[in-house]
């Protein structure tokens, strides 16, 4: 995809406002992705076994492993996607959890795309992050180092 500044724009007038605010949106996005990450796993991680029965119900044999991997994927992959350190793998796992989610809602719980629509939205955000990884208003740029 072009950037707005290699773009043919129908007002070229409005290129210094998309080129000055593209990294800034960016940003925001990983910035919501991940604190709406922390808060839903904030929960979690304050009883990280209390998810056993839910995921071995979807075959996540032992809900002992599975459940605290769940609430520490969730709540700390939310703050360092926030912060973005690790972007990378911090987004692959959350986009994991959350094609998982997406199963979980649209067939065991018999949703379809109306229940599993906010996990389809979610993991396409997590997968854009796993692409483009943190840009230059994140940890890892400030440290010089991208997985």
């Amino acid at each position: 995809m072009a950037q707005p500044d290699q773009q043919n724009l129908i007002i070229p007038a409005l290129r210094p406002l998309y080129s000055g605010l593209s990294t800034t949106a960016e940003t925001v996005l990983r910035l919501v992705a991940g604190l709406a990450m922390v808060t839903h796993g904030w929960p979690k991680i304050t009883n990280p076994f209390g998810a056993v029965g839910m995921v071995e119900s979807l075959g996540f044999v032992p809900g002992a492993l599975w459940s605290p991997l769940l609430a520490g994927t969730e709540f700390f992959g939310g703050i360092l996607l926030t912060i973005g350190l690790l972007t990378r793998p911090a987004a692959f796992g959350c986009f994991i959890v959350l094609c998982v989610t997406t199963y979980f809602h649209w067939v065991v719980q018999a949703e379809g795309y109306s229940g599993a629509e906010k996990s389809i939205l979610w993991a396409a955000m997590m997968l854009f992050f796993v692409i483009r990884g943190g840009n230059a208003q994140s940890v890892d740029a400030k440290i010089g180092r991208q997985f």
